[in-house]
């Protein structure tokens, strides 16, 4: 018995934050939006889903932002991607190296920190 893969990472959003979550995940990341199953689409929030990463935002109405515990998202273009995230209004912030990679952090509208990373 063992577990051997991680399905999905859960964030939190607080309620009517769903256009934010799609302007960030889906237009800036680039990971597409797909519908949640109806029986929990009542409760607010999205899925964002591609072959190999899902990220679920789901509402939390008094919850705190992730800051320690985060995603680490690999990327295909990091320095594209920067370029990106800066020019649409985020902040992206450089951390020590880390051997094999370069990598960032930016926060998601909901102050949810998120690595991005791209090995070398």
């Amino acid at each position: 018995m063992a577990v051997k893969s991680i399905d999905h990472v859960q964030l939190r959003m607080p309620p009517g934050g769903e256009p934010q979550a799609r302007a960030f995940y889906r237009d800036q990341l680039g990971i597409p939006e797909i519908p949640k199953p109806p029986h929990l689409a009542v409760r607010g929030g999205c899925w964002f889903e591609s072959d190999t990463v899902k990220i679920h935002v789901g509402v939390e109405q008094d919850g705190r932002p992730m800051r320690k515990a985060h995603p680490g998202l690999i990327v295909d273009d990091l320095p594209a991607m920067v370029a990106n995230l800066t020019a649409a209004g985020y902040q992206v912030d450089a951390d020590q190296p880390l051997e094999g990679y370069d990598r960032v952090y930016v926060d998601d509208p909901f102050g949810n920190r998120i690595e991005l990373m791209q090995p070398k």
